[in-house]
């Protein structure tokens, strides 16, 4: 029964109970993308929902990677036929069915045994791209073989170059085409998952204890001397010295400045994704959608520009292909997804956010990518 109060004497009603999220049962029940966070919260372990929501600081650029959705609005046209819709995007020669990939995102076992594997049958049976994390709790051998083809793989690059080098000539055997390079986070600060206290805390303790045998090095780094300093040593003479090392595609993940792209573009770089890490890395306070237009005019069309960090909507994905994206990456949903119901809830989560971009192209009057611009926009 909806919860009513008055306003000057007229009746209003509170329609929070009508929009709040539920809690899944099936993954098919979900009405949207929040519905699996919402069931997410109820089964993930505590300290691993926080790990994966927590961003830097108090978590305000988190929220601003929301909100900046609700500074642009839509100016929609009427009356065109759109009854034949074409989603489909290029990228480095490959074609995907709508303009949604999946971000790397490291250690997927901790929210499901099947981890990246799950994930790659998911966005095999529903073709879109998949960016593997170098992070990845499975190798990425397994990984290609259970999405069909050679994934997109991502890379943190290592103070030892013969560590990055290895790690790159393995993605390479691997079959991988296009490696995007993570720029974004030499440095946090992320005080919400310090307070679980992992060496003393007893839930934690039940997997990353020494005795558990849960904390292992990654796959993509067996056998080699990995430095465990911060990336701070990154600069582009050390992307110059990737640039030369691989034939492979290869992108920066976490630009969000003109100058920055301009530089890019000067140094050889082939595609851009416009990130902050999800609002984990620094506390900007600046969504990556308000960040993306100065992106785009920089590159002027000259190599593709992705996006991700916030992503939810159909709405949300419509806004920043207006603004000059080429396509955009989900991170977080899909991780609720999975650990929620595996393979099948990943699957829906591609499902909701392909579905109600399709609504919006349909409102928009567009039939095909092209055709979605900045006249869309206020």
């Amino acid at each position: 029964m909806l919860a009513a109060s008055r306003v000057s004497g007229q009746p209003v009603v509170d329609l929070s109970d009508i929009y709040a999220p539920e809690i899944l049962e099936r993954a098919q029940d979900a009405i949207n993308v929040f519905d699996f966070r919402e069931t997410a919260k109820h089964v993930f372990q505590p300290g691993h929902y926080t790990r994966m929501m927590m961003g830097a600081d108090n978590g305000e650029t988190v929220m601003a990677n929301r909100e900046g959705f609700s500074k642009f609005q839509f100016r929609m046209p009427r009356l065109i036929n759109t009854q034949n819709i074409d989603s489909s995007v290029e990228l480095f020669g490959e074609t995907y069915p709508v303009p949604i990939f999946i971000a790397p995102c490291g250690g997927q076992k901790a929210f499901h045994e099947e981890g990246e594997v799950a994930v790659a049958r998911a966005a095999r049976s529903r073709g879109v791209g998949q960016f593997l994390s170098n992070q990845a709790s499975t190798a990425i051998e397994e990984v290609s073989a259970a999405r069909g083809v050679p994934v997109l793989f991502q890379l943190y690059p290592n103070l030892e170059w013969a560590t990055t080098e290895a790690v790159i000539r393995r993605a390479e055997r691997a079959g991988s085409r296009v490696m995007v390079v993570t720029v974004d986070h030499p440095a946090s600060n992320r005080e919400a998952i310090q307070r679980f206290r992992r060496d003393s805390n007893a839930e934690c303790q039940v997997c990353h204890s020494e005795e558990a045998g849960y904390f292992r090095v990654p796959p993509m780094y067996e056998g080699l001397v990995r430095n465990p300093a911060r990336r701070t040593f990154l600069d582009w003479d050390y992307i110059d010295r990737i640039r030369d090392t691989t034939s492979m595609h290869l992108m920066l993940k976490g630009i969000v400045t003109g100058g920055d792209a301009e530089l890019a573009i000067e140094h050889g770089i082939e595609g851009i994704i416009v990130s902050n890490h999800g609002g984990r890395a620094e506390n900007s306070l600046r969504g990556t959608i308000e960040s993306l237009p100065e992106v785009v005019a920089a590159v002027n069309g000259r190599i593709p520009v992705l996006i991700d960090s916030g992503f939810r909507r159909g709405t949300d994905i419509f806004k920043a292909l207006a603004l000059g994206a080429d396509a955009i990456a989900i991170g977080r949903p899909y991780l609720w997804g999975l650990g929620t119901f595996g393979q099948e809830g990943v699957e829906t989560v591609l499902d909701i956010l392909t579905r109600e971009f399709l609504v919006v192209m349909r409102q928009a009057g567009t039939v095909n990518l092209g055709q979605i611009d900045r006249r869309f926009i206020v």
